[in-house]
């Protein structure tokens, strides 16, 4: 998971992971990942899927838009850097939001400026906008829903891209000297949604 994600993770969702909270994450980058880290209180249960096979996910080998999972039974589903692999996301917005609680949150971060990387397929780069007419689509509320980086901060100018730990020593190095004098510095931007259920 690149900073950025992580980032905007930590500056705007650490708070609806509740002591009591019950927990899907969709699309894991390890066990646990990088997000459960991030969140200080341990949750009630944080269990994970993917549509990958792997004997550490609670819920392995998913169908991608058909969870074998009850209706309502989650407090919290995150899905961090995987809308993008989702071949028809207003399909699969809706299978999140059957298994997420009423009152419950969706929190969504999806990257923007990364470049192309299938896994197994890469179809989407979705803004804000875009972002709240698939949850309204829906029928979850957007709660909040923001393009930002957050990464490098305190240049004068910036130019969408990667994050720095995926560019070259060399390029990193550039982007320190010339980027005080005014040239744009690379960095990632991402958006992130969080949604609250009806």
């Amino acid at each position: 998971m690149h900073c950025n994600s992580k980032l905007l993770f930590k500056t705007y969702a650490p708070d609806y992971f509740k002591k009591e909270s019950q927990v899907l994450e969709i699309g894991p980058d390890a066990f646990p990942s990088s997000y459960r880290k991030l969140i200080e209180n341990e949750t009630a249960r944080w269990d994970t899927l993917d549509i990958f096979e792997n004997p550490k996910l609670t819920y392995s080998n998913s169908p991608e838009n058909k969870f074998l999972i009850p209706d309502n039974k989650y407090d919290v589903v995150l899905a961090a850097n995987v809308l993008e692999h989702v071949k028809k996301p207003w399909v699969w917005l809706k299978e999140v939001g059957r298994v997420c609680a009423p009152g419950g949150h969706l929190i969504l971060v999806t990257p923007v400026s990364w470049p192309y990387h299938p896994a197994p397929v890469d179809c989407y780069r979705i803004y804000p906008d875009g972002m709240k007419a698939l949850l309204e689509e829906a029928g979850l509320e957007t709660v909040k829903c923001l393009f930002e980086s957050r990464e490098l901060p305190g240049y004068k100018r910036y130019t969408p891209g990667t994050s720095p730990e995926c560019q070259s020593q060399i390029l990193r190095w550039f982007f320190r000297l010339a980027g005080p004098l005014g040239f744009p510095v690379e960095r990632a931007y991402d958006t992130i949604a969080i949604a609250r259920k009806l």
